[in-house]
């Protein structure tokens, strides 16, 4: 997530179902739709790319403030899944977010505040799809590192 007022974007037709998006910040991803459209599996699908954005930006969120803690953090990565609707449009009804932390002697309380903070308040990729409908759940699993 960035700070900035204008999130700019170009998405550009290559052949068939496939697209390059290309962000603001210069950065550039193919993205394709299923062989049954036309795709050739060249990229993940859109919404695919939907819930990875939810992912990420709450996991920068997650790991910004286990560094601001103090906490000895050395992996984290959080594993989603969502469903979606059955008739067009077929859009997230809900998301399931499950962080996994690993690190030396992390305090709980802090890991369950730093979710808590990202779902709640700065998160603005899954606060969004929460207002638009989806149920949004967030849970933890703390691991300690070897």
């Amino acid at each position: 997530h960035t700070g900035e007022g204008i999130v700019k974007a170009r998405v550009k037709w290559t052949e068939n179902a496939s697209f390059v998006a290309e962000s603001g910040s210069g950065h550039a991803i193919v993205i394709d739709g299923p062989p049954e459209i036309g795709g050739r599996n060249l990229g993940p699908r859109p919404m695919e790319l939907l819930l990875m954005g939810v992912g990420a930006c709450s996991a920068v969120d997650v790991t910004l403030i286990l560094e601001k803690s103090r906490q000895a953090v050395t992996d984290c990565w959080v594993e989603l899944e969502a469903d979606r609707a059955e008739t067009d449009p077929k859009v997230f009804t809900a998301i399931r977010m499950k962080f996994v932390v690993t690190g030396r002697k992390l305090t709980e309380s802090v890991v369950r505040r730093a979710v808590e903070l990202s779902a709640d308040k700065y998160c603005s990729a899954s606060i969004m799809m929460s207002r638009a409908g989806a149920a949004v759940t967030h849970s933890y699993e703390i691991r300690e590192a070897a």
